[in-house]
């Protein structure tokens, strides 16, 4: 028995496999975004920022009772408020 392999057969074989390779190459994700917890320590003390939702936990005084929630959007509506005008 002898097998033969036309052009077409071959093309759409190759097609097929480089569409499949294509589609399991993507990513959703943005390179270099970082993760989506993000943290920085300083010397005033340790912040950690949810990336995704702006909500973060903030401790100025180093110790484990001393960590306070907050959101970017209850501190942005603060600050605007008590702006002088």
């Amino acid at each position: 028995m002898k097998n033969q392999l036309d052009f077409k057969s071959l093309a759409i074989g190759f097609l097929s496999a480089a569409l499949l390779i294509m589609g399991f190459s993507f990513k959703n994700s943005t390179p270099g975004q970082g993760g989506r917890f993000q943290s920085e320590v300083g010397e005033n003390g340790v912040i950690v920022l949810d990336t995704e939702t702006g909500a973060y936990i903030i401790n100025t005084d180093m110790t484990n009772s001393g960590w306070r929630k907050g959101d970017f959007q209850t501190t942005y509506k603060l600050s605007k408020d008590n702006l002088v005008k």
